[in-house]
């Protein structure tokens, strides 16, 4: 698949029709809008907006959010329209996130992935205990609570664990690194995010053989896309590895 078939897609089935556990999904005229049903920030994935109505539906968002007295954000991508949404948005209050690198793999094409041997210290997270050790992890690289990001986890992974796999690299009987994949049912997609690991351990390989194993996994269940928001850090290595860049998405946090 060429990039404009990725890219449609992708559109299709991470913005339009997406689901997400613990959001509830709402489509207006203009909007796909998420809903969070436990306490955290809402988001609007998908916009259809021209010239005369993006102030409008603009307003309408940030005073429906207000009224249900939920944050939210709005994810912005580049090819959004009208081409100067994301500055409307700063007008408006939105405070502008740095930008993530919008990256999409072709499963199928990349044999060496696919055919990469795991080592032992990867291993399947299965328990609250795992995901306890990968949230301490979490905390001690970025020097900021995961706590909700470790609920989260223990919730969607107990709701949905045939859709929810999360790993742990173990080296010298510690964790080192850690990453998860949420496979999205009746998509094409499954989406990577983690891949944090402790600074005395990068360079061995361990940031590819996540891929490699999410790849197999995401394939063995039948699924034959994979997808990652990437940081100016992961995006290089990624795109070593096949993955082709879409487009440039940006977190627009909603005004108090």
């Amino acid at each position: 698949m060429n990039k404009q078939q990725l890219l449609s897609i992708y559109t299709k089935e991470q913005r339009i029709e997406a689901k997400h556990p613990g959001w509830q999904r709402i489509v207006t005229e203009f909007t796909v809008r998420n809903v969070s049903t436990l306490g955290e920030k809402g988001f609007v994935i998908y916009s259809e907006l021209n010239e005369k109505n993006v102030h409008s539906v603009i307003d309408q968002e940030i005073e429906y959010f207000k009224s249900i007295s939920q944050p939210f954000e709005w994810k912005y991508f580049d090819y959004d329209q009208p081409s100067n949404l994301k500055e409307l948005l700063s007008e408006k209050g939105f405070t502008i996130d740095e930008p993530e690198a919008l990256l999409v793999l072709d499963i199928m094409s990349k044999e060496d992935l696919l055919g990469m041997k795991i080592g032992p210290e990867i291993v399947r997270v299965t328990d609250d205990k795992g995901i306890d050790e990968l949230v301490k992890l979490e905390d001690q690289i970025w020097n900021v609570s995961h706590a909700e990001l470790g609920e989260r986890l223990k919730r969607d992974l107990k709701n949905d664990p045939n859709h929810v796999f999360i790993y742990a690299v173990i080296i010298d009987g510690k964790v080192v690194s850690g990453a998860w994949m949420y496979l999205h049912k009746g998509t094409s997609f499954g989406s990577l995010w983690g891949g944090s690991t402790l600074p005395d351990y990068r360079g061995r390989g361990i940031y590819t053989s996540l891929i490699a194993i999410r790849a197999q996994d995401a394939k063995e269940k039948g699924f034959s896309l994979l997808t990652v928001d990437a940081s100016p850090m992961s995006a290089p290595i990624l795109q070593k590895r096949g993955f082709e860049l879409l487009a440039y998405s940006y977190p627009c946090n909603s005004p108090d």
